[in-house]
């Protein structure tokens, strides 16, 4: 189905910080492409955040792939096109942990987060520029994280995918912003989401005593810095790395 309406498309959108970013672009009159990563996750979760995309108006749809997956990225840019007509804003969100120390650390822990977090944005990125490129517009989003900028004890995998996020984010804004297309990070500290949902109290509590504003975010509240970067008031601000992190990282 053919649409005039923008339309974005969100990784890893079945629950936390993605649902909350799909859900509010559809608020902002986006068509919602929501990526998950499994029949399941979509069957169980995604199709509950399309529902609520779609008390806004707009049309949203569950589009499953492994964003790991160079072919299987490419295969649902298309599907997505042709389902809507265009693809206005991507927001790279898809984000897994597999914590250890590094004298610990298996090869399988590293490959693993380096491939979801940080080959995923390539493999996004590199299938919709051409679409962006040929529309002369678009808008690109990377959710990375303040453990990108200053390193995390037991997330090397992590740290070096995030820091790796902003990389791309500088380079791809260089090449692109010529046809009208910005590139933009989002750098989270502590968001309140199944990720740090299983954090122990201890931790919980040394993080809220390094953060400014004493509590985690709200995802909702990282899904405000990436309506702003997707709006028109965000035209030129491209390269950038918005840390929201509520000060922890002062």
């Amino acid at each position: 189905m053919f649409t005039l309406s923008k339309t974005a498309i969100v990784t890893g959108a079945a629950s936390g910080i993605g649902a909350a970013i799909a859900k509010r672009l559809a608020k902002d009159g986006y068509n919602v492409a929501i990526n998950c990563s499994s029949e399941k996750s979509a069957s169980e979760r995604g199709a509950a955040v399309a529902e609520k995309c779609r008390e806004y108006g707009v049309e949203a749809e569950c589009f499953v792939a492994d964003v790991s997956s160079f072919e299987a990225c490419d295969k649902m840019v298309k599907e997505v096109k042709a389902r809507f007509g265009s693809v206005d804003v991507l927001v790279n969100n898809a984000g897994i942990t597999k914590d250890g120390l590094l004298a610990r650390m298996s090869e399988e822990q590293f490959d693993t987060v380096i491939a979801v977090n940080l080959k995923s944005v390539f493999n996004m990125t590199r299938a919709v520029t051409p679409i962006m490129m040929k529309q002369r517009s678009g808008r690109m989003i990377n959710i990375s994280s303040v453990a990108g900028l200053y390193g995390n004890a037991g997330q090397v995998n992590y740290s070096a995918s995030k820091a790796g996020i902003m990389g791309i984010t500088m380079s791809a804004a260089k090449e692109l912003g010529a046809r009208n297309i910005t590139v933009n990070a989002i750098a989270p500290g502590f968001v309140q989401t199944p990720m740090t949902d299983v954090l122990p109290d201890n931790v919980k509590e040394s993080i809220l005593g390094a953060t400014a504003l004493k509590r985690f975010a709200k995802p909702e509240e990282i899904a405000g810095a990436a309506s702003f970067l997707a709006s028109d008031d965000a035209a030129f601000i491209t390269g950038q790395v918005i840390v929201v992190d509520g000060g922890l990282s002062m």
